[in-house]
């Protein structure tokens, strides 16, 4: 059932190429399946899986992945200066305790928007550690949902958008809290475990509309409610190797969690522990997630990323993928700005 592909990777320092040998199972499993659950687990690689979803189809979880081509559309490089001392490990949720929103696994719901779920989440992140704690807020993914991709093209709504959206989105405009827009697609069940929470596969998103104002009886008009933000960037867009790697390191480190855009393949839905890197399928459609730290684990290293498809996904909402080897283009799109205060 096994066979073995040789695949080449870059090293560790990006300056050789060296031939290493990744595993990869027989197609043809269903991906959801416990046979790919056990499949995967009996290879002894670097991860382990799960029954992450059950009782949904396949196209409904890759209706989670949100991410549409933005090779039109761009964001300014990031202007980083690479840190002298870049630590072996680091954890934003241990750097800023006070930051709440830093720990918080948000839920998209049966809604395909990763890309504004979690530029929101690492926008309020980077408020909450810019203000030294003082501002606890958590901004609206349903604002950047709708409003954000009007920019440039007709909204996509819940079928997808773009991260470059986001945080264009966050610059020019602002965008307002979770308070003055609620999300109108409220968690649910993909795991058919016995959660209080309607199933997902019978839920049915509305396409968002963007409506500029509070909801009803809430303390600030739409405009005040407003946090915006500055000098919004792709980081190591013209870099490769490891000093893309340490300006992304570097700036979480400074400023907090980025927003980062990745290929995975069919078994990603599938994780439960260890660090990822593909055995089975073929890449999916891109998907957007929160990259809050890194570190090594059994010799591998890894960057810790955040999830939105709720707690029970994954490792209670989060995942470890390779580092250093743009793993499923993990560091090709990595994005991150700064709050502005003055306005």
């Amino acid at each position: 059932m096994i066979k073995v592909l040789f695949l080449i990777l870059l090293s560790s320092n990006l300056a050789e190429l060296k031939a290493v040998e990744r595993v990869f199972l027989d197609p043809g499993i269903d991906p959801l399946s416990d046979e790919m659950v056990n499949a995967i687990n009996s290879l002894n690689t670097t991860w382990k899986a799960k029954r992450n979803f059950v009782g949904v189809s396949l196209d409904y979880v890759r209706g989670l992945l949100g991410v549409i081509s933005d090779d039109n559309i761009s964001l300014p490089e990031a202007d980083i200066q690479i840190a002298e001392d870049i630590p072996e490990r680091f954890d934003a949720r241990e750097q800023w305790p006070y930051c709440s929103s830093i720990s918080n696994i948000r839920d998209q719901g049966a809604c395909g928007s990763c890309w504004a779920f979690n530029a929101a989440a690492a926008m309020s992140d980077r408020i909450c550690i810019a203000s030294g704690g003082e501002l606890q807020v958590e901004l609206s993914a349903e604002d950047v949902l709708a409003c954000a991709p009007r920019m440039l093209v007709p909204a996509n709504g819940c079928d997808g958008g773009s991260a470059v959206f986001a945080w264009n989105y966050w610059n020019d405009y602002g965008i307002v809290t979770s308070g003055c827009k609620p999300y109108k697609y409220a968690p649910c069940n993909h795991t058919a475990a016995g959660l209080a929470l309607p199933h997902c596969a019978n839920l049915k998103p509305e396409e968002p509309k963007c409506e500029e104002k509070c909801q009803p009886k809430y303390s600030e008009s739409y405009e005040n409610d407003k946090y915006y933000g500055k000098k919004c960037g792709h980081i190591g867009k013209y870099d490769n190797g490891v000093h893309r790697v340490a300006k992304i390191q570097t700036e979480i480190m400074t400023n907090g969690p980025v927003e980062a855009s990745f290929i995975p393949y069919s078994d990603f839905f599938s994780y439960s522990e260890g660090v990822y890197e593909p055995v089975y399928g073929k890449e999916e459609i891109e998907h957007a997630v929160r990259i809050i730290g890194w570190g090594v684990e059994n010799g591998v290293d890894y960057w810790l990323a955040a999830n939105s498809w709720n707690t029970y996904w994954g490792d209670q909402g989060y995942f470890k993928i390779r580092r250093g080897t743009d793993e499923c283009n993990i560091e090709d799109k990595v994005y991150a700005g700064t709050p502005d205060f003055s306005r």
